[in-house]
C-alpha cells in the first residue's frame, strides 16, 4: 500500500546539475512538483481482524502525514494546505487497499461525502453500520 502526496520541491543550487540532467525540458523552471509515495506494509497483519485493521489504518495515516510534510526527503517545500494533502493521501491509500475493515475505520472518522469525494466505494455492510 502507498500513501502518496504531490509536493512542491525547491531544489538547492548544489543539486542544479543533477536536476538539469533529470529535467532537461524544465531547466528554466524554479519549482517542480513531485509525487511522494511511501510503502506501507501489511506484513504480520490480518486485515480482517479489527485490531490489525486499526494498526494498518494508523500506519496509513502516519505515512500520509510524512508524505505531505518531509516526504522523507530534503528540499521539499511545504504544501499549501497540509490537512487537505493528508486527507487526500489517506483516502487514496484507503481506496487502493480495498479492504472492508479499513474502509469501515475510515468511514467511522469521515463522512460518506468525504468517501465519495475521494472515490472510496463503501460496501453496503460498511455503510449500514
Amino acid at each position: 500500500m502507498y500513501a502518496a502526496a504531490v509536493t512542491n520541491a525547491r531544489l538547492l543550487v548544489g543539486a542544479a546539475t543533477v536536476v538539469c540532467a533529470l529535467f532537461a525540458g524544465n531547466v528554466a523552471a524554479r519549482d517542480h512538483y513531485v509525487t511522494v509515495a511511501i510503502h506501507v506494509s501489511t506484513h504480520g497483519l490480518n486485515l480482517r481482524q479489527p485490531a490489525d485493521a486499526q494498526t494498518f489504518y494508523t500506519r496509513l495515516k502516519n505515512a500520509a502525514r510524512v508524505a505531505c510534510t518531509s516526504g522523507d526527503q530534503v528540499n521539499l517545500a511545504p504544501v499549501d494546505d497540509l490537512q487537505s494533502c493528508i486527507e487526500t493521501a489517506l483516502a487514496g491509500a484507503v481506496r487502493s487497499a480495498k479492504t472492508p475493515m479499513v474502509t469501515q475505520i475510515y468511514v467511522a472518522t469521515h463522512t460518506g461525502q468525504d468517501a465519495a469525494k475521494h472515490g472510496i466505494e463503501v460496501p453496503a455492510q460498511v455503510a449500514a453500520k
